[in-house]
């Protein structure tokens, strides 16, 4: 079982997924921003480590990552304003690959967003912004060297997972439950000979564990 440093733990995806890691018998650090989220956190079998992405450096995830084996990144701004959006989609998957290169930890998972997402409306700069900012990660990641996966869901609906989906590198656009986000997540983490790949995710009628075996090569 893999040591996991979960960025963005309580968020819409990350606290669907911690509970599918812990029992799959994964030991997991949960990265937090309010103190108050401890408590839950351990309780769900984590291990709470409060840090805010805004102010974080580079070398304090560095420190938050040693002794782990894996980095899932699935933090986000959640549309709260570009600068926070710079700070932590932009930034974070940057300090992310510098505390994995600092710790030796080969394998990283980052959720980005689908290229398609938005374009049936008018353009909004924020928008804009929040998407050449999630583009610019996705290509820091896979310039890295690292073992990565980069998820790219569609549009995210706050339900839970009913573990059928639509899973390849090229898909045309939708929208996807957070809950099926985190299974999916979960089944990559499981299968660590998937690796280098860029693959966007839509809500469907495969099974998970059938899309994600499909990856393999």
């Amino acid at each position: 079982m893999s040591r996991i440093l979960l960025i963005g733990a309580t968020g819409g995806v990350g606290h669907r997924l911690l509970p599918m890691l812990i029992e799959a018998g994964h030991s997991v650090t949960a990265l937090h921003r309010k103190p108050e989220q401890a408590e839950a956190l351990r309780a769900a079998g984590a291990t709470p480590l409060q840090a805010d992405l805004m102010e974080i450096s580079a070398g304090e995830m560095a420190q938050a990552a040693r002794g782990h084996d894996v980095i899932v990144f699935s933090a986000g701004a959640a549309g709260s304003g570009s600068h926070r959006t710079a700070e932590i989609d932009g930034k974070g998957p940057v300090k992310m690959i510098e505390a994995a290169r600092a710790n030796d930890i080969s394998r990283v998972y980052l959720v980005s967003a689908f290229p398609d997402a938005g374009r049936d409306s008018e353009p909004k700069e924020g928008f804009e912004f929040y998407m050449k900012t999630k583009k610019e990660a996705d290509a820091a990641v896979a310039a890295s060297g690292l073992d990565f996966v980069i998820l790219r869901p569609g549009t995210l609906l706050d339900e839970p997972a009913d573990e059928r989906i639509s899973l390849s590198v090229a898909l045309t656009y939708g929208t996807v439950k957070r809950g099926n986000v985190a299974a999916v997540l979960a089944a990559l983490i499981d299968r660590p000979e998937i690796r280098r790949e860029v693959v966007e995710l839509t809500d469907g009628s495969t099974p998970v564990v059938e899309a994600v075996d499909a990856l393999r090569r």
